[in-house]
């Protein structure tokens, strides 16, 4: 179980498109500052687009570890592996790989994403939910992000389909330093 203050790294979950706008790539590159800041090793998957590569790279900058998991079928694509990670991981699958990072983080830290990040993020809510973990889940809705998301359960909880004690499985938060605070203090 994962005290306060106890935890050492980090999963984020987060895009690797480098379609969208300009203000989440800030935030991806804040978050690597306030991770790497406060000592906390990023796990993540080991990309070097979108707002993946530019998390790591931050991390990077302001001299914090990073460990990738990467399939390896991702991995022959040129350009797309973050090779300078402190450490890379070369998975046969994606189910490898999010095994991996799931048993290799303290917390998970979810940024704008699409279809592999909202995947990601419910896979650790529900195992969480299930009680096969403690561990903090926080999300960073910049500019609102996340708030359809957080509608849809707020209609699972309205219909019977979720307990509404469930809401206290996730941190909602609108910067990543206050995602990151909620991860350091959390209670599991």
């Amino acid at each position: 179980m994962t005290s306060p203050g106890a935890i050492e790294s980090v999963c984020v979950y987060c895009s690797s498109s480098n379609a969208v706008a300009p203000h989440y790539f800030e935030v991806a590159a804040e978050a690597g500052r306030i991770l790497a800041g406060r000592g906390l090793r990023l796990v993540y998957g080991g990309g070097a687009v979108g707002l993946m590569g530019e998390l790591a790279r931050s991390v990077h900058r302001h001299g914090g570890s990073v460990l990738g998991v990467i399939p390896e079928a991702l991995r022959e694509i040129e350009g797309v592996a973050y090779d300078a990670a402190d450490e890379m991981i070369i998975t046969r699958t994606m189910q490898e790989r999010k095994a991996i990072m799931y048993t290799r983080a303290d917390a998970f830290l979810v940024l704008p994403g699409g279809f592999g990040t909202l995947e990601e993020f419910m896979e650790v809510l529900t195992l969480k939910q299930l009680r096969y973990h403690h561990k903090p889940i926080a999300l960073v809705s910049t500019r609102g992000f996340f708030d359809p998301l957080i509608g849809v359960f707020e209609h699972f909880f309205r219909q019977g389909f979720a307990n509404p004690r469930y809401r206290s499985l996730y941190y909602l938060a609108d910067e990543p330093a206050d995602a990151v605070d909620y991860l350091i203090q959390a209670e599991p």
